[in-house]
């Protein structure tokens, strides 16, 4: 497809497993997304999650944890993209757990791992993880309270946003200081022409998360913190 290879150059970086999972992806029901053409999926799914290889701490990523995968990105974009990474698919429905397996042996991703769980009871994941990602999942405090116990020290959580409104920026910020994390960056990105505005959330593990968090399934939302 000639628009991965486009974005190949642009980032310096081999996607030719992601071709079969574009053609997977718009025929299976199961996939997670309304966006199935793989002329329209190439830009909103792929180009979107591989602004974040502008990070230098995901470029240099070993172990990455994609919260709430649903139809596999930005993980799948990122695990073709960075062979050297190991790639945890954290998705919590079966139903898209398959779907999941399916692309992950459609794109032959060796380095892809999914995993069927809430993000606060993957107890195998706890300060397992360099980089965190999360892409249309949640508001900033509940991202915050998903990644900080399976981030290890100076490890980075990075969330997929657009505009965010002021008072979830400063209950992030809040969040992130009970948490053990410090917010690092809001960087804006143009990952195609017609996205518009798109920013990428940066926070990074500073300290220990305390020994009570993860908090059981569903109190990030029902409670979160910061607010």
């Amino acid at each position: 497809m000639k628009r991965l290879a486009e974005l190949g150059a642009r980032y310096g970086v081999g996607l030719d497993a992601l071709a079969p999972i574009l053609e997977l992806q718009a025929i299976d029901p199961t996939a997670s997304t309304a966006v199935r053409a793989p002329l329209e999926a190439v830009d909103r799914h792929v180009a979107d999650s591989l602004v974040a290889l502008e990070l230098a701490d995901v470029r240099a990523a070993r172990r990455i944890a994609d919260l709430g995968a649903g139809a596999g990105w930005p993980g799948l974009a990122l695990a073709a993209a960075l062979p050297q990474a190991r790639v945890a698919l954290v998705e919590s429905a079966v139903r898209h757990t398959r779907y999941l397996e399916r692309a992950v042996a459609a794109g032959g991703l060796a380095n892809v791992d999914v995993v069927h769980a809430r993000a606060e009871d993957w107890s195998a994941g706890i300060g397992a993880h360099d980089v965190v990602c999360a892409r249309a999942l949640a508001a900033l405090p509940v991202l915050c309270e998903y990644a900080a116990p399976l981030l290890m020290e100076t490890g980075v959580l990075v969330a997929w946003k657009g505009a965010v409104p002021e008072d979830e920026a400063r209950a992030g910020a809040a969040a992130a200081v009970i948490l053990g994390l410090e917010p690092v960056e809001i960087r804006v990105v143009e990952p195609y022409p017609e996205a518009g505005r798109r920013t990428l959330h940066v926070f990074r593990k500073v300290a220990a998360t305390p020994d009570r968090f993860p908090r059981r399934p569903g109190m990030a939302v029902k409670r979160p913190l910061g607010t």
